[in-house]
């Protein structure tokens, strides 16, 4: 079962970057790589429908339109149950503290550790089978 991760950053180098550290789970189809330049843009992949099925979305907070934190919200009313981690340069605590009261999964500041990033998806990817396992069987009938 292959699933995807959406990246929302207008940075143009981030792309490269994420597929570069992540060469050895996407070569293992361990999970695929999405990418939306704008809040925006990633609620319209949301809407027509991401395949593989999204299970995570990791969002800058500071771009241009459609702050990251405005497309949590949006995340959160439309799609609840989906996690949103949020990146971002400035560690502050305003913008730490609004996300998590929005519902964040995760708060990450740049530059990126990716090993830690690594945990946090592996922990979804974790979360998502075990989901998947308990609706194909179904305990007491």
């Amino acid at each position: 079962m292959t699933v995807s991760v959406l990246v929302v950053d207008d940075e143009p180098d981030i792309v490269e970057l994420f597929k570069r550290r992540f060469r050895r789970e996407l070569r293992n189809g361990e999970f695929s790589l999405q990418f939306a330049i704008s809040g925006e843009d990633a609620l319209n992949q949301l809407r027509t429908g991401l395949d593989p099925e999204v299970i995570l979305i990791l969002s800058d907070i500071n771009m241009p339109g459609m702050t990251g934190i405005d497309l949590l919200k949006q995340v959160k009313r439309i799609w609840p149950q989906l996690p949103v981690a949020m990146i971002t340069a400035y560690g502050d605590d305003k913008n730490r503290s609004s996300a998590f009261e929005i519902g964040a999964a995760d708060f990450l500041t740049k530059p990126l550790d990716f090993d830690k990033l690594r945990t946090t998806i592996s922990k979804m990817l974790a979360s998502r089978r075990s989901q998947v396992h308990a609706s194909k069987h179904p305990r007491g009938r």
